[in-house]
C-alpha cells in the first residue's frame, strides 16, 4: 500500500523541464529587437562575433559587422549577433555594444570550453561558432550565419586537433550557414567526422562541389545539395522536426566574381602554412597567424574576398531563415488544421518550469543550508494531462500560454509529441516556474510559484479555438486558469452540449466554477477531499470543520459531499491519496457508468471504491505527477469506451508507472502498459461498491 505520505501520487503533477537558461537569467541577454522577432514568429539570424574581435583589424571589423547586419535587415530578418560582455552572453547587440566589442584589445575568443570561465570571472569575448550555436539554440534561433566552420587539422590523426564546431554541429540542431572550411584544414577528414557525427552536409546552388572558403571548390564533394532558400528550408524544417538535435551544415561557394582571387589567396595560403611550421606555430594560434600573412602576402585581396564571402553568406543565410519561417508557419498553419477538426479532446490549462527540492534527511533546518538533491523538470496540470493523453494515443489540442523565453523553447521541444499549437507564446512574459522542497518521504514541505502567465489564458485567446471545442468530444480544464475562462468554456459546453471535465489543481482553485452556475455544465471533476469541501462550502452547503482519518469515515464523507454536486454533474473522481478512489456517479450494473451522458435525467446514483495498487517506498521516485496520470488514463479510457473497471485499472496503472519515474508523466507510458488485460499485476485491489441514496 502506499503511505500517507504519498497523499501527492493520486494529484497534482509537478512537471517537466530540460533547458538551462532563462531569459531573465543573470547570464543571459536577449536584445528586445530579437526578443520581439521570436514572440512573432519572424525570421532571426544569429552571428558569431569573434569575426569582430579576432578575424579582422579595426575599423574593419566594425564597419564589416554593422554592414552584415545591414544585409539581414534588408533581406526581411532580425540580426542577433552574439558575444559575451563582462560576463553576460548578448543574444543581439545594440550600436555600442558592437563597437565595445570592436575596440576592446582584451576580448577572448570564446568556445564552448571557454565558456564558464569567460562568464565567471566576467570577462568579454566574441563567440565562436561553437558558443553561437549554443547562445542561438537557447534563444530559439534555427538559423546562424558565419564565414567559415572549423575543422579537423592537418596532421589531426596524430594532433588531435579538431574544432570544437565539428561536435557542436552533432549536438545542437542549429542550420549553420558559412563557406565551407578553410583549405588550412584537412577538408576530408572534417567531411568524415561531420558524418560519424551525423550532421547533415549540403552545398547551397547549381553543384555538389563542396567549398573551401576562397575556393567555390575543395575537390571535396557534399553528400546532398540545395539550389534556393525554400529547399533550404524544407532541409532544415525536416532536421528540426526528426527531433535528431544535431545540425545542418550549409555550404555557399564565394561569389564566382571573388573567386577569380582564389587561386592567389591558396598559393598565399601554402606559402603561410610552411612558415607557422617553420617558426612552430602551434593550436589556436596558427588561424590568425595565417590570415594575417595572407592578408599581407595578397596586399588585402584577402580580406576583401573574405568581406564579400561573409555579405554573401548574410545574404543567402537571410533568405533561408526567411523561407525558413515562412515554412515552419506554414507547417504550424497544416497542423492546427489537420488537428483542429480531428481533435478527440481539448485540453486547457497551464504549463509550468519546476524546480524540485528534496534533502537527504528527515528534518529540513529552517534558517540554514540543507544537503539534498534539486532537479528540474517541465509540468503543469494541462501540460501533464495533454502528455498523458497525447502517450495514450488520443488526439488532442492543448491550449495554454508561455514566455517568449528559453523556458518556453525548452517545453515546446519536451512537447513535440503533442499537439500545442494552441499554446500562446508572449512577449515580455515569463514562462511559469514552481520551486517546490519535499521531505525526504516525497510530502510537500513548501512551494513558490510565478505563474502569473496563466492569466494570459483568456476568454478571448480561448475564443480563438471554439470551432475545435464544440466539436470536442471532451474538454478538460484545470484549476490555473482565469475564472472568465471557466465560465466562457462552460457557456460554450451548454451550447453544444459538451461534457467538461474539470480538475481543480488545489483547494484555492478548486471553488472557480462554483461562484456561479458555470459549475452545472460540468461533467466531471476529480478533486481530493478537500477540494472537495471547498466545492460544497463555496455553495454554501455544510462540510465537516476536520477531515476524518478512518478509511470508512472517510468514505462516508466523500459520499456524502459528492451527493448534492452529482444533481448536476455526471461523475466525480474523488482522490483520497493512500486510501485510493472513489468514484461516484450513475449506477449501472453494480457499478459506476463513466461513459458521457447525452442528456440529463433523473437517475440511481452510487460510489464505488478503490484501493491504491501496492507500491513499496523503494519503487517511488518521483510523487508529483501520479494524479495527472490517473486523470488522463482516466479521460483516455472513457473516450476509448473502455468500462468502468479497465478505466480506473487503466488511471492506477499509469499512476504507478509515474511513481517509478523521474518524469511526472513516464516515458514509457504507452496503451500497452496501462493495459489491465496485459499488465500483469497480482492480487488488483477489489472494489468496494455503496449506493447513494
Amino acid at each position: 500500500m502506499l503511505s500517507r505520505s504519498s497523499a501527492l501520487i493520486l494529484r497534482r503533477g509537478i512537471k517537466t523541464y530540460q533547458g538551462t537558461w532563462c531569459k531573465n537569467d543573470s547570464l543571459f541577454r536577449i536584445h528586445p529587437s530579437v526578443s520581439r522577432a521570436l514572440a512573432e514568429n519572424k525570421p532571426v539570424v544569429a552571428l558569431e562575433s569573434t569575426i569582430i574581435t579576432h578575424g579582422m583589424p579595426y575599423p574593419h571589423n566594425l564597419s564589416t559587422a554593422k554592414e552584415v547586419e545591414s544585409i539581414v535587415r534588408a533581406e526581411g530578418a532580425t540580426p542577433a549577433t552574439v558575444g559575451v560582455i563582462e560576463g553576460k552572453v548578448h543574444v543581439g547587440l545594440s550600436s555600442e555594444e558592437l563597437d565595445h566589442l570592436a575596440r576592446c584589445k582584451s576580448s577572448l575568443k570564446v568556445s564552448r570550453r571557454d565558456l564558464p570561465f569567460v562568464i565567471s570571472k566576467g570577462l568579454s569575448g566574441g563567440t565562436t561558432v561553437s558558443a553561437t550555436m549554443i547562445a542561438a539554440h537557447q534563444a530559439g534561433i534555427p538559423v546562424f550565419v558565419t564565414g567559415g566552420i572549423g575543422g579537423v587539422h592537418r596532421d589531426g590523426e596524430n594532433s588531435l586537433d579538431i574544432s570544437a564546431d565539428l561536435t557542436e554541429l552533432g549536438r545542437t540542431p542549429i542550420a549553420v550557414v558559412s563557406a565551407g572550411v578553410k583549405s588550412i584544414l584537412d577538408i576530408g577528414r572534417t567531411l568524415e567526422f561531420l558524418e560519424t557525427h551525423g550532421v547533415c552536409v549540403a552545398t547551397y546552388g547549381k553543384s555538389k562541389n563542396f567549398p573551401a572558403f576562397f575556393s567555390p571548390k575543395s575537390g571535396f564533394t557534399s553528400p546532398c545539395q540545395v539550389s534556393n532558400p525554400a529547399e533550404a528550408a524544407k532541409l532544415i524544417a525536416s532536421t528540426l522536426s526528426l527531433g535528431l538535435q544535431s545540425g545542418v551544415l550549409l555550404a555557399v561557394p564565394i561569389p564566382e566574381e571573388h573567386a577569380a582571387a582564389g587561386q592567389q589567396i591558396e598559393e598565399a595560403i601554402q606559402a603561410a602554412v610552411a612558415e607557422a611550421r617553420a617558426e612552430g606555430i602551434t593550436g589556436r594560434d596558427v588561424t590568425p597567424f595565417i590570415l594575417q600573412k595572407v592578408n599581407d602576402l595578397t596586399k588585402g585581396k584577402s580580406l576583401q574576398a573574405n568581406i564579400a564571402l561573409i555579405h554573401n553568406n548574410a545574404k543567402v543565410g537571410s533568405q533561408i531563415a526567411c523561407a525558413l519561417s515562412k515554412e515552419m508557419n506554414e507547417r504550424k498553419l497544416r497542423s492546427t488544421n489537420h488537428h483542429s477538426s480531428e481533435s478527440d479532446i481539448v485540453v486547457i490549462g497551464g504549463i509550468n518550469v519546476d524546480f524540485i527540492a528534496k534533502p537527504k534527511t528527515k528534518t529540513i533546518q529552517f534558517g540554514q543550508t540543507n544537503a539534498g538533491s534539486v532537479c528540474q523538470s517541465f509540468g503543469g496540470v494541462g501540460r501533464n494531462i495533454a502528455d498523458s493523453l497525447s502517450r495514450l494515443g488520443q488526439r488532442l489540442l492543448f491550449i495554454s500560454a508561455i514566455g517568449a523565453d528559453s523556458h518556453s523553447v525548452a517545453v515546446l521541444n519536451y512537447c513535440k509529441h503533442m499537439n500545442t499549437s494552441g499554446v500562446a507564446r508572449l512577449q515580455d512574459q515569463s514562462t511559469a516556474t514552481y520551486c517546490v522542497v519535499v521531505t525526504e518521504s516525497g510530502e510537500l514541505s513548501l512551494g513558490l510559484g510565478d505563474m502569473d502567465i496563466h492569466q494570459q489564458i483568456t476568454e478571448q485567446y480561448v475564443s480563438r479555438f471554439e470551432k475545435q471545442l464544440s466539436s470536442a468530444s471532451l474538454v478538460c480544464l484545470d484549476g490555473n486558469i482565469p475564472v472568465s475562462t471557466i465560465n466562457y468554456v462552460c457557456r460554450v459546453a451548454k451550447k453544444y452540449n459538451i461534457n467538461v471535465w474539470y480538475e481543480p489543481t488545489d483547494i484555492e482553485k478548486a471553488h472557480k466554477p462554483f461562484l456561479s452556475d458555470a459549475w452545472k455544465s460540468l461533467s466531471y471533476s476529480s478533486p481530493n477531499l478537500a477540494e472537495l469541501c471547498t466545492m460544497n462550502k463555496t455553495l454554501g452547503l455544510p462540510t465537516p470543520e476536520v477531515l476524518p482519518n478512518s478509511l470508512e469515515e472517510v468514505l462516508n464523507v466523500a459520499v456524502a459531499l459528492s451527493r448534492p454536486l452529482l444533481e448536476h454533474l455526471h461523475c466525480l473522481v474523488v482522490t483520497l491519496g493512500a486510501n485510493g478512489v472513489l468514484v461516484c456517479g450513475e449506477h449501472d450494473a453494480g457499478s459506476v457508468n463513466l461513459q458521457p451522458r447525452k442528456q440529463k435525467r433523473k437517475r440511481q446514483l452510487c460510489a464505488v471504491h478503490y484501493p491504491p495498487l501496492t507500491v513499496t517506498a523503494e519503487e517511488i521516485i518521483n510523487v508529483s505527477g501520479a494524479g495527472d496520470s490517473l486523470a488522463g488514463a482516466l479521460m483516455a479510457g472513457i473516450l476509448q469506451q473502455r468500462d468502468t473497471d479497465s478505466c480506473v485499472r487503466m488511471g492506477l496503472l499509469a499512476a504507478r508507472l509515474s511513481l517509478a519515474s523521474p518524469h511526472p508523466i513516464a516515458p514509457t507510458l504507452t496503451l500497452d502498459s496501462v493495459d489491465p488485460n496485459k499488465v500483469q499485476t497480482q492480487n488488483w485491489p477489489k472494489p468496494g461498491y455503496k449506493r447513494i441514496d
